[in-house]
């Protein structure tokens, strides 16, 4: 089968790795790197590097294989035509991100496995969990919250045994999967059309426009309580205002979109959902270092 690097690296190909998409996962990985007890650098640029240029974009690849979108996908606005190279280029990219985490250990190794396999089953026409409302958005919760979390902690404090999982890092985990749990509804707020034409009913098509923004609302009012517990029971009252002063504008944002959307429901779209990601998660990287910053100065 000829593929032809000159084909498989094209600009298309490039374009749907959708690099600028990590921008946005990377609060998870810096929510991480902040909590950490003790931090091995070599193992935190290894797995920094490993996610945001290759597992990520390896996902987002083959995500756009399989849905073959031609409207607007995240982070990228006009996606060029879907062809056979991207399916190869997702694992070749997938298989560099692996032997990346080979590196570090075979722990890691088996750890980034599985996150590949769920994003893939995500995807996949044969599984396809994005058809499913809710179990969909229960996989890409705990996938890309509280799992990446877990993933890139052990990896950083080198700590892959069972004494890991204590009551700060089990919270740690509800609270970044929680985070993400409400922000990715409103990212799937404007192709409603396009994914119930494909069969994909996501949780933000089931619950509509208003309800998007309502159930969105809700579990970051959850996720705040839960901040509130967590860094009052393991750091103090300034971690927490931190915490709340940097969303300030996040929220303010939010409630200005929605209020645009009750009045025309044609600003629910690809334009605003981005803007509305890039405030989130900037607000979270400058919240979770200031984090690391405090945490490594005590």
């Amino acid at each position: 089968m000829k593929t032809g690097h000159h084909l498989m690296f094209s600009k298309a190909t490039f374009l749907h790795l959708r690099l600028p998409f990590s921008y946005f996962l990377l609060p998870v990985y810096l929510f991480s790197l902040s909590q950490a007890v003790t931090i091995n650098w070599y193992n935190a640029v290894v797995i920094f590097i490993a996610l945001h240029f290759f597992i990520y974009p390896g996902s987002n690849i083959y995500n756009s294989f399989m849905d073959k979108d031609t409207g607007s996908i995240g982070a990228l606005k006009n996606p060029p035509p879907v062809t056979i190279q991207l399916y190869y280029a997702s694992i070749l990219i997938d298989c560099a991100g692996l032997l990346l985490t080979l590196l570090i250990n075979v722990q890691m190794f088996f750890l980034t496995i599985l996150y590949i396999a769920v994003s893939k089953a995500y995807s996949w026409d044969k599984i396809r969990l994005k058809r499913y409302a809710y179990g969909g958005w229960l996989v890409v919760m705990l996938f890309q919250g509280g799992y990446t979390y877990l993933l890139v902690n052990m990896c950083i404090e080198n700590n892959f045994t069972v004494e890991w999982f204590t009551q700060k890092n089990i919270l740690a985990i509800v609270l970044a999967s929680l985070l993400i749990g409400a922000y990715y509804p409103l990212t799937q707020i404007y192709q409603h059309e396009e994914d119930s034409e494909r069969g994909d009913y996501t949780i933000s098509y089931r619950l509509g426009i208003k309800g998007t923004f309502i159930f969105s609302a809700a579990l970051f009012c959850i996720a705040t309580a839960l901040a509130w517990k967590y860094f009052f029971s393991f750091y103090s009252a300034l971690h927490f205002q931190v915490f709340i002063i940097c969303l300030a504008p996040v929220i303010i944002y939010f409630f200005y979109w929605f209020i645009s959307v009750l009045k025309n429901q044609l600003k629910a779209d690809f334009t605003n959902a981005m803007r509305m990601t890039f405030i989130s998660s900037t607000c979270l990287i400058i919240c979770y270092s200031l984090l690391l910053y405090i945490n490594r100065q005590l």
